[in-house]
């Protein structure tokens, strides 16, 4: 699929923060030199940076222009519906451990129709609320097909550019459907420490599974969430 012109803008940026050319709180190139350098408008370029800002990986500094976010966002498992940005449903995070390759829980391997037995990649972060304590802890699941095309994954750190971003820039594969299972059951004694909460206690359970446009999975996410910041609300017309 051809990426429209802002999107070449904000990909291109997008690797160059990868790539380390500009690191947080760097100043990223003005409006004017952007637009003279891909022949564009203003306004496009604009839209370019609207949509970096919403993906959360840069800010606006009155005065000087946009540069690369200090503090990098994620967002819980689940709810990744067309239209919600990283910005608006995303939180600060702390990565736990180092990207490894394990057997998945039996339903995150059926979701991410591996064999019985075989590895993936697994990479586990923890959303942390505006007062830095803990909303959900979510291990992300990488089938080898992706991992193995996608080296950056199992590299220590945040992928600065978005893993959906850096999937599909290396595989030229993106989500275009999302299947979210909520269930509940008891923490495990890990999840009750990393959580902060005392066992027994319940835990909500969102299994997050994005599929390309020819239905293989790309990435199934289980968020395990406390109950006493858990809420789900759905709006719809009756």
């Amino acid at each position: 699929m051809t990426l429209l012109k802002y999107e070449q803008i904000a990909d291109d940026l997008r690797t160059r923060m990868a790539n380390d050319e500009f690191a947080p709180g760097d100043l990223l190139p003005s409006g004017r030199d952007l637009a003279e350098q891909w022949g564009v408008s203003r306004a496009t370029v604009v839209k370019a940076y609207d949509v970096l800002r919403n993906d959360g990986l840069v800010v606006a500094r009155q005065g000087s222009g946009f540069v690369v976010a200090k503090t990098p966002l994620a967002r819980p498992a689940g709810g990744r519906r067309a239209g919600v940005t990283r910005l608006s449903a995303g939180a600060p995070y702390r990565r736990l451990g180092v990207p490894d390759r394990a057997v998945p829980p039996a339903r995150v391997g059926a979701a991410l129709e591996i064999g019985s037995g075989e590895q993936a990649l697994r990479r586990v972060r923890l959303v942390l609320l505006d007062d830095g304590t803990p909303h959900s802890l979510v291990t992300a699941w990488f089938p080898p097909l992706v991992a193995d095309a996608a080296p950056r994954l199992s590299a220590k750190g945040p992928v600065a550019e978005g893993t959906t971003h850096y999937v599909r820039r290396q595989t030229g594969r993106f989500p275009v459907e999302g299947v979210d299972i909520t269930t509940v059951r008891l923490a495990t004694q890990e999840e009750a420490r990393l959580l902060e909460v005392r066992c027994p206690s319940a835990v909500a359970v969102v299994l997050h599974t994005a599929f390309d446009r020819d239905g293989t999975p790309l990435v199934c996410e289980e968020g395990v969430t406390a109950p006493h910041v858990f809420e789900q609300i759905d709006k719809y017309p009756m």
